[in-house]
């Protein structure tokens, strides 16, 4: 007797369903990831000027501005996907400066473009020591895990 070989359409048809479900799940989880990926870009670079704009705090009670104090240009710092960083507030006994990184409009994810990453000082009453809440105009899913709060 011969026996078959290969295989039948009916299991191939099943192995292309299975693949196309996987997929189906696999390629929105992965885009959501590139866009935190890229949101993480604005985490760091807001995030090296925290200690900038607590010293300058912390010395006058101002919270300084892009241009002054030794803090560059809001369009000269920027990244891959982030096109500027600006330091503005005002400054209260309890902080209120803020540093707000703007995605860029083309070249990052459809979800994040044009959207804003906004770290928001806040200091102890002896004034020994800040806090810095992050917030978004961008999806919950989109923020990395420190700015989300979980």
């Amino acid at each position: 007797m011969n026996a078959q070989k290969g295989f039948t359409l009916i299991e191939l048809m099943i192995v292309v369903a299975i693949i196309g479900i996987l997929a189906a799940i696999a390629i929105p989880a992965y885009q959501d990831y590139i866009a935190r990926s890229q949101m993480s870009e604005a985490m760091s670079l807001t995030g090296g000027l925290k200690t900038s704009v607590y010293e300058v705090f912390s010395q006058d009670g101002s919270c300084p501005k892009n241009g002054t104090n030794g803090i560059a240009a809001a369009n000269a710092i920027n990244g891959s996907y982030v096109a500027s960083v600006t330091t503005d507030g005002n400054g209260t006994a309890t902080g209120g400066c803020t540093i707000t990184a703007t995605m860029k409009a083309a070249g990052v994810s459809t979800g994040i473009q044009g959207k804003n990453l906004i770290l928001t000082m806040a200091t102890t009453a002896a004034g020994g020591s800040a806090t810095w809440t992050c917030s978004s105009n961008a999806e919950q899913k989109y923020l990395p895990k420190s700015c989300t709060g979980v």
